[in-house]
Parts: structure tokens; C-alpha cells; sequence
């Protein structure tokens, strides 16, 4: 069953990774489905690979970029049903030695991109919308080097509380699904070498209860779940999506 027919879909970052998976099933679902993302080979490989899919070049850490980029979405599809925030980027270093650089060009993107994509497509989403936010675990973790990319999730997490409140009014439902480890290439561009990679992902994977990273595709069917109607008395909340890893067993 298509729970997603005649509807309209923007996936910020969709040009790969958990961004790519969530507009499969998106567009599975029935769902025509526009991705965003900076880098246009990327954009059309993905319109090649999947059905109903449109690219558009975008940067989020740019306001005059997301402006084209309603007015785009607007003209070419009029009102828009669902909306996955997806893009993000993700850095680290210790807080003894984190740079200015560093925290401005994560909270660019994270926050003030995500909040003003929000806001600037307002006005083109059809009441009874969904918006969904891609966070982490990482907002609910002490993991070291960490501080600014889980900050920038957790005011995510609180964007994503307040949205909710406000535009409750409009029956726009506003959740957050929030993964674990994901195999992405995402862990590529971490700027670490490929076996410490691999060695972080091996003593990772054992703090997993169910003893793996994710695939994308789980991560975008808490997606499809969030943005059909089958989650129609949900809003405000977090779903966890991490395999067990922020659970503390006893022993």
C-alpha cells in the first residue's frame, strides 16, 4: 500500500546516506520527492537511481540559497506535504582545543540552516504537514570530542519541541528521529585514516545491544513511519532509532 500518493516530499541532503534511503522510501511509498543537496553529480544520480525524484542544488548554511530553493519547490510544486530535515554535517575535536571555525561552521549548517529552512518553507507546506528532524544520539551522550556536533543536536531535539507547540494550531506535526551508528559514507569524512575507522566501529559495535551499525534503509523507515498517517497522534517526540546502544543494561 502507498500511504504517500499525490503527496509532496523535500529531503534536505538527500543526495546520499540516510538523506538518499528516506527518499526511496519516500518515493515508494508514492510520494514525488525533492532532494536537496550541494553537489549536483551527486543530485542526479540520485534522480537517476529513483523514481519520482527531483534534485535541486541547494546549501543550507546559505538563507539566499534555501529562498531559491522555496521559490523552486513552489513554482515547479506547489505546497509541500512532508519535510525531513536530513542535512548536517558532523566534525569533532576536544574542547581544549576546538577552533571558532569549527563550532561556527557545524552551528551553521545544524541550526541556523535547518531553523531557516524550516521557516522559509512554512508558507508552502499545506496544513496537517509533517516535519521531521534528523538528530542523534550523540545530543544525549558524553562522548568525548563530540561538544559542538551534540550541542547542535540537542537544539535540534529543542526545535523540535517548540516547533511542535507552535504549529500544532495548524495541524503540521513536528518530530525527530534520532539514529545511532549508521554505515554511511558519512564515517569516511570524518578525517580519520581507515583503520581508525574501522577500530572505532569494532568497540562501537560491541556497546550496541544488538551488536551492529545500522543499514540507511532502517533509518528511513522510521522516516516513511513519521511522515505517513499512520503516525497521525504523534508530534513533538523523539524516536530512537540506535539498536540499543543508549540503553544501560545491568549486567
Amino acid at each position: 500500500m502507498k500511504n504517500l500518493e499525490n503527496k509532496v516530499a523535500i529531503v534536505t541532503g538527500g543526495n546520499s546516506g540516510i538523506g538518499l534511503a528516506a527518499a526511496a522510501e519516500l518515493s515508494a511509498q508514492g510520494a514525488k520527492v525533492i532532494v536537496t543537496g550541494r553537489n549536483k553529480e551527486s543530485l542526479v544520480n540520485a534522480e537517476n537511481e529513483l523514481k519520482n525524484v527531483t534534485g535541486v542544488q541547494a546549501d543550507q548554511s546559505d538563507l539566499k540559497s534555501i529562498d531559491s530553493l522555496v521559490e523552486q519547490v513552489s513554482s515547479q510544486f506547489g505546497k509541500v506535504d512532508i519535510v525531513f530535515l536530513n542535512a548536517g554535517i558532523a566534525a569533532f575535536a576536544p574542547v581544549d582545543s576546538a577552533s571558532e571555525e569549527h563550532y561556527d561552521s557545524i552551528m551553521n549548517v545544524n541550526v541556523k540552516g535547518t531553523y531557516f529552512t524550516v521557516q522559509k518553507l512554512l508558507p508552502i507546506l499545506n496544513d496537517g504537514a509533517s516535519i521531521i528532524f534528523n538528530t542523534s544520539v550523540n545530543a544525549h551522550l558524553g562522548m568525548p570530542n563530540s561538544s559542538v556536533y551534540a550541542a547542535s543536536k540537542a537544539a535540534i531535539l529543542s526545535l523540535n519541541r517548540v516547533f511542535a507547540a507552535e504549529l500544532a494550531s495548524r495541524k503540521i506535526r513536528v518530530n525527530a528521529v534520532s539514529p545511532g551508528p549508521v554505515e554511511t559514507p558519512l564515517y569516511g569524512k570524518l578525517g580519520l585514516a581507515k583503520e581508525e575507522v574501522e577500530g572505532f566501529g569494532a568497540v562501537l559495535g560491541q556497546k550496541i545491544l544488538l551488536k551492529r551499525f545500522a543499514q540507511t534503509h532502517e533509518i528511513a523507515k522510521a522516516v516513511g513511519f513519521l511522515a505517513s498517517d499512520d503516525s497521525s497522534f504523534i508530534t513533538g517526540t523523539e524516536i530512537v532509532v540506535d539498536g540499543g546502544l543508549t540503553v544501560n543494561p545491568v549486567v
